[in-house]
């Protein structure tokens, strides 16, 4: 590194440290990444899309950064799973070729017992020495060594696999964790909504949170199987993403749960904004591929509440789940507070 490379990085530090301080934003190499970059200025389209985050919130949720991170500095995680895959395929067709060759081992064995009887069998009708007798005897001594050999090496790589397994298993599951996203719906996940809206709460930026719930979704998945549920899930996500728009976030935050979070608005407008989304919901439509009939009437159920200063994730999220919870007991399929 030249010494102008080093005054540069170190202003470049200067710069994205103060920034991230201001915004909200964990101090994570990936953070810092992402920051030193947008000071850099070396991707405009990642400084557009930061500044669009930021006019919205006011600050950096966790989710942004993360997405952003992975969006335009690394793919971290398919990374992760790629090398997970490839150990597994690894693992596999070492566990595969120890069987074969113990299966082949087993098979000669097996082969060579039913030819050494054979031969002591001649012991009584022909005349072998004690020697050709004792020859045989030393053949079968020494095969069975081998094929116990065999079956050891087998026992111990599958030994070895279970623990390999395990550790893999572990290691996915982080993965699985640490993913922004929900995988059947496309929308963020729990895990990002909590990470979010602590920031958020934490540092008194103004918002609104939504609560969805679809209603009578367990008569749907009895009815026309959890298939069918999964396709009222996605068409629903997909409403939510064509509707959240200037800096709205949708998440799924349990099995037939979303939530919606409205930064810089008040209740009256988010609530406006749930009740377009509630008229957007009814006029979804989902085939059963068992029938071929197209199912209508799915509607949704939606509590709408604001944040407060002071208040905690739990604080505004259980405002939300009680006025969701009115609106179930009113007859579903409409937003509270009226």
């Amino acid at each position: 590194m030249t010494d102008d490379d080093f005054k540069k990085s170190t202003a470049n530090l200067k710069k994205a440290v103060p920034l991230m301080m201001k915004n909200h934003v964990a101090a994570t190499p990936a953070n810092y990444a992402l920051w030193y970059t947008y000071v850099d200025n070396t991707i405009p389209k990642l400084n557009k899309e930061l500044d669009g985050v930021i006019n919205s919130y006011g600050i950096c949720p966790p989710s942004a950064s993360d997405q952003l991170y992975n969006t335009h500095l690394a793919s971290r995680n398919e990374t992760k799973l790629s090398e997970l895959k490839a150990s597994v395929e690894v693992l596999v067709n070492e566990v595969a070729n120890s069987m074969s060759d113990t299966i082949t081992g087993t098979s000669k064995f097996s082969a060579m017992i039913d030819k050494t009887f054979d031969s002591l069998e001649r012991v009584e009708g022909e005349t072998m020495s004690l020697d050709d007798v004792m020859g045989v005897v030393r053949q079968l001594v020494s095969e069975s060594r081998e094929i116990r050999h065999s079956t050891q090496f087998l026992t111990n790589q599958l030994t070895k696999a279970s623990d390999e397994i395990g550790k893999l298993k572990s290691e996915l599951a982080d993965v699985q964790k640490d993913a922004l996203f929900d995988s059947l719906s496309g929308l963020y996940n729990r895990r990002s909504f909590d990470a979010d809206v602590n920031t958020l709460c934490r540092s008194n930026q103004a918002f609104c949170l939504i609560i969805a719930d679809i209603d009578h979704f367990k008569s749907y998945n009895d009815t026309y199987g959890h298939l069918f549920g999964d396709s009222i899930i996605k068409g629903l996500a997909r409403r939510l993403m064509n509707s959240c728009r200037e800096g709205c976030t949708a998440y799924r935050i349990g099995g037939e749960e979303f939530a919606i979070v409205i930064p810089n608005r008040n209740i009256r407008i988010a609530r406006q904004f749930a009740d377009s989304l509630r008229r957007a919901i009814e006029k979804l439509s989902i085939k059963d591929r068992r029938s071929g009939e197209q199912v209508g009437n799915i509607t949704a159920s939606f509590g709408v509440a604001e944040f407060r200063e002071g208040d905690t994730l739990n604080d505004v999220l259980d405002r939300a789940d009680s006025l969701l919870y009115e609106a179930k007991q009113l007859g579903r399929n409409r937003v509270m507070p009226l």
